[in-house]
């Protein structure tokens, strides 16, 4: 595996190598450096609130220690549920604490029984310099398809609404790669700042910067999602990384709010569905009690051991006839060309019932878990872009669920990583007690 990765990131340096020194990129560089030198001098920075800004927001031991645990995402859930227009069936309100319970076990209990000794010693070794290149080029990619996808459809489907309804899969699904990308370039900057090679003004410039190219992209597609996962991964990493105070990342965390209501309600009256008249927290309230209706039939036919034993979750593959969410919409409506979102816990309901949401939350619980215990130990510049990528993700699934196939690959590797980390962990802890 090793030597894999070895050639991997050998072809991927060079690509990203001689793409940097071609004269467009070092053009564009050199523009990013001096805006850069600019900011980084510039008065209007002086302006800017301090770090003790807010001081009791930073000084609150909730905040410091609990704001980005796996645990946000009960508290992310509660908060849907409580958007809720309609109150939720008995059948499924016990599937919802049957999914509570064992995804706070495995995100508090399990992760106690694991890495009690980590240190970064033992750590899965990934170079700075490698995860650059890898960035860069999956950075480079979205873009590319960024352009294929607007002129596939003929024009900016922010500006022609109508369209966004065209674009291809195919060519939006590397689009999103861009997040990733700027999570992976994101904590490798933290790591240059902690090795002194960058000032921290330059490393919140650059944060910036990432934020707003990806922002500016998937914007300009029509995309909600996407945009909010750009922001909210921003806003971890750099939390961990000490880019962003606590206040900023209150703030931040207030304007990721205003975006999903604002979004929503200004799509909502381009596309007809409301009036002007319309309370903005009508459409979060409306599409949340949908969701959850999408779940309390999927809970129903689910039951206790599912039905469809796995084949929701393996409609995620490509190639697939329909999608998960197709799927999901054929099942409770007979209409396989409607996507519909089924919550964090819909597809293990549908798949195999209150049993797969026991075990399915566990296993997302333990996941986090373990990257949270991690990340707090060592301060890994990696493992903070990784649990930030997952938690990230783990958020937004809260609404959508977690089947997209990009975003299971990304869980999937963050186990294999993890698992290689516990084993090496448990293999130096029993040659010191040797």
């Amino acid at each position: 595996m090793s030597l894999i990765y070895s050639k991997l990131t050998t072809i991927i340096n060079r690509i990203a190598y001689e793409i940097r020194r071609s004269f467009i990129f070092s053009t564009i560089f050199s523009i990013l450096k001096f805006i850069e030198d600019q900011w980084v001098n510039s008065y209007f920075k002086s302006l800017y609130p301090s770090e003790n800004f807010l001081n009791n927001v930073n000084k609150n031991t909730i905040i410091n220690k609990y704001i980005f645990s796996p645990l946000l995402i009960l508290f992310v859930f509660a908060i849907f549920l409580i958007l809720s227009l309609n109150r939720l069936t008995i059948s499924l309100t016990i599937t919802i604490a049957v999914a509570f319970i064992f995804f706070f076990i495995g995100a508090v209990i399990l992760p106690r029984f694991f890495l009690n000794n980590v240190n970064e010693k033992v750590l899965v070794d990934f170079k700075d310099k490698d995860m650059y290149s890898i960035g860069f080029c999956l950075l480079l990619v979205s873009i590319i398809f960024f352009f294929i996808s607007i002129a596939s459809v003929g024009g900016i489907p922010l500006l022609k609404p109508s369209i966004r309804y065209l674009l291809k899969p195919a060519f939006t699904m590397p689009v999103f790669l861009c997040i990733p990308a700027i999570c992976i370039l994101g904590s490798v900057y933290v790591n240059y700042y902690k090795n002194s090679k960058i000032t921290r003004s330059q490393l919140r410039f650059r944060f910036l910067l990432l934020v707003v190219i990806c922002c500016v992209f998937l914007l300009a597609l029509g995309y909600r999602t996407p945009l909010l996962a750009v922001i909210l991964i921003m806003i971890i990493i750099g939390y961990y990384g000490n880019v962003l105070s606590p206040w900023e990342v209150v703030i931040g965390a207030l304007i990721c709010v205003l975006a999903i209501i604002g979004i929503g309600y200004f799509r909502s009256l381009s596309e007809l569905q409301i009036s002007s008249a319309t309370s903005p927290f009508y459409t979060l309230q409306s599409r949340a009690d949908f969701t959850l209706h999408v779940l309390d039939l999927l809970n129903f036919i689910g039951a206790d051991f599912g039905v469809t034993k796995g084949s929701v979750i393996a409609s995620s593959i490509p190639g697939s006839e329909l999608g998960p969410r197709m799927m999901i919409g054929k099942l409770i409506s007979w209409r396989s060309e409607v996507t519909v979102t089924p919550t964090l816990i819909g597809q293990m309901v549908i798949d195999f019932g209150r049993v797969g949401v026991a075990f399915g939350m566990c296993v997302l619980g333990f996941i986090l878990g373990i990257g949270f215990k991690i990340v707090k130990k060592t301060g890994n510049y990696f493992y903070i872009g990784l649990y930030g990528l997952l938690l990230t993700y783990a958020v937004l699934g809260v609404e959508t669920g977690i089947l997209d196939i990009q975003v299971l690959i990304y869980f999937l590797i963050a186990i294999l990583i993890y698992i290689v980390y516990i084993l090496k962990s448990s293999k130096t802890l029993g040659e010191n007690i040797g």
